[in-house]
């Protein structure tokens, strides 16, 4: 599977926050309506996957009470929210999801348990068209579901919090100017972070900048950055590939001189073992989606601590230098220690 590469200038203006990504089709990339929050107490969000909550709470700091409901660690594609989750929804002003189909379950139990004017917000319409959708082994087209990944793109997850940003002052407008500040200061970790990403693909060797991936979260990133997605090992159904799947795999791997496979954390796979041991290829399983770095608290469990914490280990395999990321700030935006809670 090969992408073109889209080159995308970050500004820290909302010019370029534009540039990258227009309003869906689905939901409008207008603010939720609903009534702004009353002096008595802060919004409550809630939010899925722990990157997703990590973004909004570098843009609502110490002004929300946030509550992620995917604990860290487990598959957000099949995770079944237990009855207790319903009770946070509940009382949640807004809730963040990344859309695209990846918490189903999740969404339909918020739906459920939406309070009078609380707003679902889901992320990944806003940001991509249809017409953007990536498909792959793991979400192949003729299912209709789009991979969606898009939070290891960057300029993606700018949008994310761009959204983010316009729905808590629309809640909240006496907290507007520190929404803003925070998303300025995220904007900027952002602009470092995508300059250190363009300074490093260019240092792995050009017949390297390949990737097979046990479950593809990197199609939007590979787009953004002139590298192939090769494939993936996880089928659609989350099961075993087949024996063929994984010849063909060994053969495709043997034949490019990929240097590397990554599997991830939380998708161990003694199948991604036999590939590399038959291809040559390095195996290694250290990637991960959507588990943070460190415990909840830790200035790298964040979602820039997850992108330097992966890419500190896929760039350095295909042969580049990853130490343009020693200038990536890495830590939370805002002064002080927010309520945020991050199931584990």
């Amino acid at each position: 599977m090969s992408f073109t590469r889209v080159c995308i200038l970050l500004a820290l203006g909302l010019a370029a926050v534009t540039a990258i990504a227009c309003g869906g089709e689905q939901p409008s990339a207008a603010p939720a309506p609903g009534p702004t929050q009353p002096a008595s107490g802060p919004l409550n969000v809630v939010a899925t996957v722990s990157p997703i909550t990590s973004i909004v709470e570098n843009i609502g700091g110490t002004r929300i009470a946030l509550q992620g409901v995917v604990p860290e660690g487990v598959n957000s594609h099949t995770f079944e929210p237990a009855p207790a989750v319903a009770v946070a929804l509940s009382g949640a002003d807004l809730i963040f999801l990344n859309g695209l189909f990846l918490e189903e379950p999740t969404l339909e139990m918020a739906k459920a348990n939406l309070k009078p004017g609380a707003a679902i917000v889901s992320l990944g319409e806003q940001t991509i068209t249809r017409d953007q959708w990536q498909f792959d082994f793991s979400f192949p087209e003729e299912d209709g579901h789009p991979n969606p990944h898009l939070w290891p793109d960057p300029l993606l997850t700018l949008r994310y919090a761009e959204i983010v940003r316009d729905n808590l002052v629309a809640r909240d407008p006496t907290n507007a100017d520190y929404y803003h500040a925070n998303y300025d200061a995220f904007a900027q970790r952002i602009a470092t972070l995508d300059e250190a990403i363009r300074t490093m693909i260019p240092t792995i060797p050009t017949a390297n900048r390949k990737l097979l991936t046990y479950h593809d979260s990197w199609a939007y990133f590979a787009d953004r950055y002139g590298l192939t997605v090769i494939g993936a090992v996880q089928p659609s159904d989350f099961s075993e590939p087949s024996a063929r799947d994984v010849a063909n795999l060994i053969i495709q791997i043997k034949e490019e001189g990929i240097p590397a496979v990554f599997g991830s954390e939380v998708f161990p796979s003694d199948v991604m073992q036999t590939i590399a041991a038959e291809s040559g290829a390095e195996y290694i399983d250290e990637l991960s989606d959507d588990d943070l770095p460190g415990a909840p608290g830790d200035p790298d469990h964040s979602y820039l601590g997850l992108e330097v914490a992966n890419l500190r280990i896929m760039i350095p395999a295909l042969g580049g230098d990853a130490s343009a990321l020693d200038k990536v700030d890495i830590s939370p935006v805002f002064d002080g220690t927010s309520n945020a809670v991050y199931p584990q």
